[in-house]
């Protein structure tokens, strides 16, 4: 049934007509580039002004889960890799941990110094990649080049160390697949002399770009009584000015002998928890990493690198055990149940972008249609993730 216009004609006056509207419904996605992966958002659209939101998923989804009920406990650490895919280092930490924790392992302390340093690095390699792409989603190109630079040198790091850029499958249970090379420790140092310098150019092209400021200050804010009520964590979280950071509040490995400062947003540029803040505070998560990054070279001490316990196979022993870590994107957490056997009875994972990525349906109603992707791209998830 159409809608019918009404007419109203005043004496002396001009023919009004009133048109009965309603919201456009607009997909973005699954194939848009601001989605960074194979996501549709439903949006609904009165005008120019958003009106609705809603994520549909499921594009990219691979049982990785119910996978892990059906192979080893060491032979499910590849598919933790590719939950998120820039962050495989920390993503095979965290499933380490759970591991370890069942089977009540102590890892060597060289190891757990070494994970420590490889997760941070990991993390600078991710918010690389996310403060780059988030310019280049409101059209600034030269910022991604300048954060692919130092990013392509960590992943020859990795490439070195484990034979592999992307997907390193290198923290196992128990501790590591093999230890740094002669030489390695020495050219880490030497990217972190480097990278300090080169942050910089990223602040200066990116985070006091007018235009820049213009997309995000103020926009998309999200409250700290809103960011937790919502369940988001990581950086999405302490841009709302919510103070809470595993690796302080609940340490693991060595991070209780760190110092090191937790980077909130303080609404510098506009409010506290808008876009602009989340950006900021993923700058200064990267230099956060350098600093621990150096803690954890002059502190490295020698050892072994494995536990003696930790085989090829493993059987923990029955029980279930539950771990967050604090990944790039918020809490990574593994809950796995253990029967004795080699196999899993159950592996389940909340991942930080699945949680995040809910509250779309919060910021966008009521933004203006092209803010949709600078709200988008500040949540900065990895789709891999939330398909698992």
């Amino acid at each position: 049934m159409g809608l019918t216009p009404s007419f109203a004609q005043a004496p002396g006056s001009e023919v009004e007509v009133a048109v009965p509207t309603q919201d456009c419904s607009i997909n973005m996605g699954p194939q848009h580039p601001a989605t960074h992966g194979v996501m549709r958002l439903l949006l609904k659209a009165d005008g120019e002004v958003l009106t609705g939101a809603q994520a549909h998923l499921g594009y990219l989804h691979r049982c990785a889960e119910k996978i892990g009920e059906n192979v080893d406990w060491t032979q499910y650490l590849p598919y933790t890799d590719r939950y998120d895919y820039l962050s495989a280092m920390n993503n095979n930490l965290g499933y380490s941990l759970a591991v370890e924790k069942l089977m009540g392992l102590e890892v060597p302390e060289r190891a757990q110094w070494m994970r420590v340093l490889l997760a941070e690095l990991n993390r600078i390699a991710s918010h690389l990649f996310a403060v780059g792409t988030y310019g280049l989603d409101l059209g600034a190109f030269t910022p991604l080049f300048y954060t692919l630079r130092e990013r392509e040198e960590i992943l020859d790091l990795f490439q070195e160390i484990c034979g592999a850029r992307l997907t390193c499958t290198f923290i196992r249970p128990g501790g590591l697949f093999n230890d740094a090379p002669e030489g390695w420790l020495e050219k880490v140092e030497s990217f972190l002399c480097r990278f300090e310098e080169r942050w910089k150019e990223y602040d200066a092209l990116l985070l006091r770009n007018k235009i820049f400021i213009e997309r995000t200050a103020g926009i998309g804010t999200l409250s700290g009584n809103d960011a937790v009520t919502w369940g988001v964590t990581g950086p999405l979280l302490r841009a709302s000015g919510v103070d809470w950071d595993l690796r302080r509040d609940q340490p693991y490995l060595v991070y209780d002998q760190l110092d090191f400062e937790v980077p909130l947003g303080v609404g510098r540029q506009g409010e506290v928890g808008d876009c602009w803040d989340r950006t900021e505070v993923r700058m200064s998560e990267m230099l956060a990493s350098l600093s621990m990054i150096r803690q954890c070279l002059d502190k490295m001490p020698d050892g072994a690198i494995q536990h003696p316990d930790a085989g090829p196979v493993l059987r923990p022993a029955p029980g279930r055990a539950y771990v967050g870590v604090e990944n790039p994107r918020g809490e990574l957490g593994h809950w796995l149940v253990s029967d004795g056997t080699k196999h899993p009875v159950r592996v389940r994972m909340r991942s930080p972008s699945f949680c995040n990525l809910s509250v779309v349906e919060h910021l966008l109603p009521g933004a203006m249609l092209g803010d949709a992707a600078a709200i988008l791209g500040s949540i900065d998830i990895v789709v891999g993730e939330t398909d698992r």
